[in-house]
């Protein structure tokens, strides 16, 4: 039967070696068996020793055996009371540092630029998948347009500078001319591309309430229901990832391509966005979820490090981590990931 353990339960041999298991796990992938590890210990443990250590944390829940004598691996279970209580936090070198600072705080550089750079970043230094949760409205538009649908209705496409698409579809009034749906959009043109969403929308409707936008009524009605369209747009900011065909490398057999296809889709849907925000929005620091601890992942077999970032008023805008397998380098990612949201958190700001 599976119990809770805390580290604190385990004594000094079986807590070194439930490390060396994570650590071969997180260097491998592969199980380690005991006459392997009574070599790299270094220790006067025999073979027969550390199998019956090994059994122990079996019944712990923190290792399993998959296969018949094929040594053992740490369960999800063994990898959090790892993370927790026995990992060691490496520290980034120099030029690890000065690549981050260099991608997040050069000059010239717009937020979302910024976003986008340091998830890429962040998959090439960790060999993950980046993923960034953008804050709303940082992204600049470079083309509005207004499409009809037929009687009645029309289509509102947005596109911002990343090549991020929004699509709304609207009621327009009956009988509504073309040229109504070219007025508008020249009028949202001139006062939205190159500006962001947030920027411009406050302007835009006073303008139109203090009536000094020159349009036809048709036209305004056109605008305004645009607008109110948009309301939501960027609610939870914007989801960038970056780097997913690291995910494939891991991949050894067709259940897990099947995983990795259906993380793929996860991650396109705006439920991830929402939910990926909520895993943050509630604590300070970086957050570790390994496997099934976190539904949104689960499924995929994965682990998330994300941290969120702040702006100059403390306040959460947005998080930045990285996905991977559940052997990933958690030593390294987790001051990486810290880093990285501080750096872009001063940006932000």
């Amino acid at each position: 039967m599976v119990k809770s353990s805390s580290i604190g339960e385990l004594n000094e041999r079986s807590r070194e070696i439930l490390r060396r298991v994570v650590e071969a796990f997180v260097e491998t992938g592969a199980p380690i068996g005991s006459r392997t590890l009574s070599r790299s210990l270094g220790m006067s443990l025999s073979p027969a020793t550390i199998r019956n250590v090994m059994a122990d944390l079996e019944d712990l829940g923190l290792l399993y055996a998959p296969h018949t004598s094929a040594g053992r691996m740490p369960t999800e279970m063994g990898l959090r009371l790892f993370v927790d209580g026995l990992l060691e936090h490496g520290n980034l070198t120099q030029e690890e540092r000065q690549q981050i600072q260099a991608q997040c705080a050069g000059p010239g550089h717009n937020l979302t630029e910024v976003l986008e750079k340091a998830t890429g970043l962040l998959s090439s230094l960790s060999s993950c998948a980046g993923l960034v949760v953008a804050p709303k409205g940082t992204q600049p538009l470079k083309h509005i347009e207004f499409v009809s649908l037929g009687p009645g209705r029309a289509l509102v496409v947005l596109v911002s500078t990343s090549g991020a698409v929004e699509n709304r579809i609207i009621d327009v009034p009956m009988g509504l001319p073309p040229s109504s749906l070219i007025e508008a959009t020249n009028y949202l043109s001139a006062q939205l591309v190159g500006r962001t969403l947030e920027q411009a929308q406050a302007e835009i409707s006073k303008e139109l309430r203090e009536q000094k936008a020159e349009l036809d009524g048709l036209t305004q009605r056109v605008v305004e229901a645009g607008l109110a369209s948009w309301s939501d747009l960027g609610a939870g900011g914007a989801l960038i990832v970056r780097g997913q065909a690291q995910l494939l490398e891991d991949v050894q057999a067709l259940e897990d391509l099947e995983r990795i296809r259906q993380l793929f889709a996860t991650l396109e849907t705006k439920d991830a966005l929402m939910r990926l925000l909520d895993l943050t929005d509630k604590a300070e620091g970086v957050q570790i979820f390994i496997g099934s601890e976190s539904d949104l992942f689960g499924l995929s077999g994965c682990s998330v490090v994300i941290s969120p970032y702040s702006d100059a008023e403390k306040r959460i805008v947005g998080a930045i981590g990285v996905i991977g397998p559940t052997r990933i380098d958690y030593a390294r990612i987790i001051p990486m990931v810290d880093y990285t949201a501080k750096v872009i958190g001063r940006v932000a700001g």
